[in-house]
């Protein structure tokens, strides 16, 4: 994915009447686990491009509220209860991070897909929780979020819902959902 030409997009600035983006990018977390299309269209610019969506399914790679919004209902379908609280928020201009604490119990089949879109790994639900930390990146402009990127610690999650090491029978498991989900995406 090419990096958007977004040099006419004014940066935040914190003034006064102004919404906070530090606010405005802690509220994202919230509409992840809950949100509808019409609470990412508060929250996320037009343009927006989600960095993150490299190995997320097809509908989350295009740019604005409804790529965002394909985001959270992937995550939705493997994970439920989840939450992401938050530790620290900082801002430096029109960048905002935020460090946080992920939770969620993985009841759904986890999908992970390939540069062309198709499902190239799938852990299948194991019922367990898991409780990781998070940084996200965003760039605010317009006062909506317009870019993100972020670092997680994804093998410390893998192990907590015991994708990792896998046992003989989960990745028959493994191999019997993928099946399922190559099928599903046809």
């Amino acid at each position: 994915m090419s990096t958007p030409e977004l040099s006419s997009i004014r940066p935040a600035r914190v003034e006064a009447g102004s919404a906070d983006p530090r606010a405005l990018c802690e509220r994202i977390f919230r509409i992840v686990a809950d949100g509808d299309l019409a609470d990412f269209e508060t929250v996320i610019h037009a343009d927006a491009v989600n960095r993150e969506a490299g190995t997320e399914p097809p509908a989350t790679r295009g740019r604005g509220p409804a790529a965002f919004y394909a985001t959270a209902l992937w995550l939705r379908a493997a994970f439920a209860d989840m939450r992401w609280d938050i530790q620290q928020v900082a801002a430096d201009g029109d960048i905002v991070v935020v460090h946080a604490v992920a939770t969620g119990r993985q009841t759904g089949p986890f999908v992970i897909y390939d540069e062309q879109g198709s499902v190239e790994q799938v852990m299948p639900p194991t019922g367990r929780a898991n409780s990781v930390t998070h940084t996200h990146w965003f760039r605010v402009a317009d006062g909506k979020v317009i870019e993100h990127w972020a670092n997680r610690d994804d093998m410390g999650m893998a192990r907590q819902l015991g994708w990792i090491p896998p046992g003989p029978g989960y990745l028959v498991r493994m191999a019997l959902a993928k099946r399922r989900a190559r099928r599903a995406a046809a």
